[in-house]
């Protein structure tokens, strides 16, 4: 039989990682009951699964109706989701379920580059 290895991202040369996203609520319940890390640009909250459940890495998205309307939420999402796959193949472990909170007035007009760092921040506080 042949080895098989993960495809590589085109612009880093590392493995990709099959990452899911979380769509159940219970997933989302489950994870804000369990660790969290706050930094001025995310909300991290990260929950290891149990040996039964799927592997692979999941991560969920959301912002209330306090980050603004409609426009404002949805920008901000989409900016979590660029960062999580930014630093989810790097930083992400496993068997572990991630989910990215934005912050009212912050998420969505912090610098790029300022937001990512708070991620990999969050995550090694997570982790840590």
């Amino acid at each position: 039989m042949t080895d098989l290895k993960p495809p590589v991202g085109p612009d880093q040369g590392t493995p990709a990682v099959s990452v899911c996203v979380l769509t159940k609520r219970a997933d989302f319940v489950r994870a804000s009951n369990a660790r969290r890390q706050g930094t001025p640009g995310i909300h991290l909250q990260g929950r290891k699964r149990s040996d039964g459940e799927a592997a692979g890495i999941r991560v969920g998205f959301t912002c209330s109706k306090k980050v603004g309307n409609a426009v404002a939420r949805n920008r901000a999402k989409r900016r979590l989701r660029e960062v999580a796959r930014i630093v989810l193949p790097e930083m992400g472990r496993d068997g572990w379920d991630y989910v990215l909170v934005g912050r009212k007035d912050i998420t969505a007009t912090l610098s790029f580059e300022t937001l990512v760092a708070d991620m990999r921040r969050a995550m090694k506080k997570v982790h840590g």
